[in-house]
Formats: C-alpha cells, sequence, structure tokens
C-alpha cells in the first residue's frame, strides 16, 4: 500500500505546523555580527585561529599545512 500526502503551504507555516522554533531573529543578529566584523576589517589572529580550528592534529596539522603552503609558492 502507497500513501502520498501533500501539504500546500509556505515554508513558514511548515515550520509552524511540525512545531519547529523561528530562528528569524536569531539568524539576524549572526548576520550583524558577521557584517560588523567585516566591515571592522578582518586581524590576522582571527584567520589564524579559524585555520587551527579547521586544521587537523592541531600544531602539527598547521606545520603540514605551512610546509605544503611554503611548497607550492610561485617563484619569481
Amino acid at each position: 500500500m502507497k500513501v502520498n500526502i501533500e501539504f500546500d503551504c509556505s515554508p513558514e507555516e511548515m515550520r509552524r505546523l511540525v512545531g519547529l522554533p523561528d530562528l528569524a531573529p536569531l539568524h539576524e543578529r549572526y548576520m550583524a555580527a558577521v557584517s560588523n566584523s567585516v566591515d571592522g576589517g578582518i586581524k590576522p589572529e582571527a584567520i589564524e585561529a579559524l585555520v587551527k580550528s579547521w586544521a587537523p592534529m592541531g600544531e602539527a596539522g598547521m606545520a603540514l599545512w605551512r610546509r605544503v603552503m611554503e611548497a607550492n609558492k610561485p617563484q619569481p
């Protein structure tokens, strides 16, 4: 037996129907914070912290990435 059910409603109506929270205010605050960070300029320390969070094995992973990037530098 196969049963198909269709809902004709907006995403907002569906969110309310299934009881999910409204995250629009949180999204707006997050986007404002990101916009302020970009407008104020990004500090090198912030970029380093971001890259460290991406690198596996902490400092050893950073050293590996550093060697890879140095090996692939364009030659003048």
